[in-house]
């Protein structure tokens, strides 16, 4: 089964292999790269410059929202183990970094929250994109369209230069009728390109990049009420939140700090070892690489007394609220 992440990434990927089967259909029954080619008009390289511009701007817009709905499954994993706080020790980069940051200014600013506008506002950039993807296809049909009146305009002048030389000139009848023809061809190829490509293939494309941006605005929203609401607001569980995950971060820190002290102890027995030896020469810089893990000890034995000092300072208050409750 497809990761929720990948989902939008996935039915692109079949759309546009299916895009390129319709395409190839197109062409070995109707020769459109062959009209395409001698195409009077121009239209039809407009219609098709317009398309490859909405495949490529579809492309990136979907790597764009498979990466944030992967971050958003990561963090809403997170979430689920240690709420707000574990999402606020992320560092990311892109729309669900800022929804975060946005909401964090909000949270500690006790400002009033709404996550499904703020959702709205930060993501809005994935929304233009995928609506200017329906604009665009909308002026391809628009073109196609147009290249119809276009090929009607050049078949009418065509039949009337033909019937001004019938019995006249030949010469001129059959450039009349050639032209007829191709203004035909215009006015036909134009209306199946416009169509085929604006009107189902980008509309398909402009259609699943809307469902990925609401599909990752819809897992946002649910990350944040389901493991997140209890802690947007000031409250004892909040605190108790805050002061597991200050405790958790120090807890490390001290065990850190006691491998680093075990380090620095054997380094200074083996400093002891060899400065009672008699008679032995000692090389200047490693005596000076001894004399700086020394400092480095006393430094860590610093570091350690005031983090033990701090972890007995958040359990005096975590239990003195406790007993004061």
């Amino acid at each position: 089964m497809v990761q929720r992440g990948y989902r939008t990434l996935v039915l692109w990927v079949v759309w546009a292999a299916a895009a390129i089967v319709i395409y190839l259909g197109l062409y070995q029954d109707t020769e459109v790269l062959t009209f395409v080619q001698h195409d009077p008009s121009r239209i039809t390289w407009a219609i098709l410059g317009l398309f490859a511009l909405g495949v490529a701007t579809s492309f990136v817009l979907t790597v764009l929202l498979t990466l944030e709905s992967v971050k958003v499954d990561e963090l809403e994993n997170i979430a689920s183990h240690d709420g707000w706080l574990g999402i606020e020790q992320t560092d990311k980069k892109g729309c669900v970094a800022n929804f975060f940051n946005s909401l964090r200014i909000i949270v500690n600013n006790n400002g009033e929250l709404n996550i499904e506008a703020l959702v709205d506002v930060e993501f809005s950039i994935y929304q233009r994109i995928a609506h200017a993807l329906e604009i665009i296809g909308n002026l391809l049909i628009t073109l196609g369209l147009i290249g119809t009146v276009a090929g009607l305009t050049l078949t009418l002048t065509g039949l009337t230069s033909s019937l001004d030389a019938l019995g006249q000139d030949q010469a001129q009848l059959l450039a009349g009728l050639r032209g007829a023809m191709a203004g035909m061809g215009t006015a036909f190829y134009t209306t199946l390109l416009g169509a085929v490509l604006g009107g189902v293939l980008l509309r398909i494309f402009a259609h699943i990049d809307e469902n990925g941006v609401e599909s990752l605005e819809d897992a946002l929203t649910r990350t944040c009420l389901v493991h997140c609401s209890s802690d947007f607001k000031p409250s004892l569980e909040r605190d108790l939140h805050l002061i597991n995950a200050e405790i958790a971060t120090m807890s490390r820190n001290i065990a850190n700090l006691q491998k680093l002290l075990t380090d620095t102890r054997g380094a200074m027995r083996e400093f002891a070892t060899e400065v009672k030896q008699p008679g032995q020469d000692m090389d200047i810089d490693h005596l000076r690489e001894m004399v700086r893990l020394r400092e480095a000890h006393v430094k860590s034995l610093a570091l350690e007394i005031k983090l033990r000092q701090a972890e007995r300072g958040v359990m005096g208050y975590l239990f003195g609220n406790k007993s004061k409750k």
